[in-house]
This record gives structure tokens, sequence and C-alpha cells, in this order.
């Protein structure tokens, strides 16, 4: 079974977080934050996965600690459900057009964590949320989970669709190469052996 459930709590943040990468239902998400609940609730539905979210932050001073914190538990938690990486693909990637704007997103599950992210222009907010913790939340992930992640904007002018195409490109290219391919049988796909 490829699940984990993760409980994290600071004096920042207070989180539970349980993620399965074959399905599932997802349980609910709530983080304080309905931008971030939005985008979140995206991920779950374009990734497949089984997600559930409860975090209880520090949302009387901003946003930062819970957008991060929940970056750092869902990143450990996909590491923890992804094991040691037997018979997966190992690489996923997508162009994902949201109206105006085109996403490229793509991942190595390698066991080295990298974000490397260019969304150009975007709005400083949208609603109450401070877009420069798009890259907060992915980099937090990236380092957990032992991801390379590139993300790119290749055009786009709405902030909300720039953000939005994001979170669904991720999804659906971490869908990709998490998935278990048929041809790898128990191997994992290294030269080395190991990720």
């Amino acid at each position: 079974m490829r699940k984990s459930e993760i409980s994290r709590k600071t004096r920042e943040t207070e989180i539970v977080l349980s993620l399965d990468l074959d399905g599932g239902e997802s349980c609910g998400i709530s983080t304080g934050c309905g931008f971030f609940d939005h985008m979140l609730t995206l991920f779950a539905c374009h990734s497949g996965f089984g997600l559930s979210v409860d975090c209880r932050g520090d949302t009387g001073v901003d946003y930062h600690h819970t957008v991060e914190d929940v970056g750092i538990v869902l990143g450990e938690a996909f590491a923890g459900s992804i094991g040691e990486k037997a018979g997966i693909c190992r690489y996923g990637s997508i162009a994902l057009p949201m109206d105006e704007a085109l996403l490229l997103a793509a991942v190595d599950i390698s066991g080295r964590g990298l974000l490397v992210l260019d969304l150009p222009g975007l709005a400083a907010r949208v609603g109450d949320f401070d877009t420069e913790l798009v890259e907060e939340f992915f980099a937090a992930f990236a380092r957990h989970a032992g991801v390379t992640l590139h993300i790119r904007a290749l055009c786009g002018s709405n902030t909300h669709h720039i953000i939005e195409g994001t979170f669904k490109a991720f999804a659906r290219a971490l869908r990709q190469a998490a998935a278990i391919d048929p041809a790898a049988g128990s191997v994992v796909p290294s030269s080395k052996g190991v990720l």
C-alpha cells in the first residue's frame, strides 16, 4: 500500500495529513486559507491521489507558516508513500493550458530535492494570498519529498490562472512519475539500482 499519514505540531502550525498515491477518497482540505484550499483540492483531483489535510496555523499573522508547513508535510507523506521507488515510472511531464496561461511541469522522483520555478509577472496577491508563497510551498515539497521539480509559465497574464495551472500541471506530472510501470516489475528505475 502506497499511503502515509503524517502529524506535525510546531508553535506555528498543527497539521494532520493523509496521502494515498493509489487513489482513495479525499476526506477534506482545511488550512484556514481559502485560495490554498482551492489549490490543494485541484492538486488532489488532478493527481488522482487520495488526500486529506487539516491544518491549524497562525493565520492571524499571515499564511506563510501554513503554506510552507503543509508543503513540508505533503513532501514527507509523498516520500513515505513512494517507499523504495521500485517499479515506478520515475519521470513525468506536461504542458498544461489554463485559459491564456500555459504551464510546463516536469518531475523526477530522484531522491534529490530541488525546485526550479519560473513564474514571471505574478501580481503580489490573489485575494489575501501572497503569491510568493507558491514558491515556498513547492520548495518545501521538493526538499522533503526528494523530487526534482521544474515548473515554468510559458505564457499567461492572469495570476489566478497561472497559479491554478501550476498546481494542476504539478499534479499531473507527479501522477505520471509516481505511477507503477508495468514493464518495470520490481526494478528501481535507475542504473545505480537505488534512488
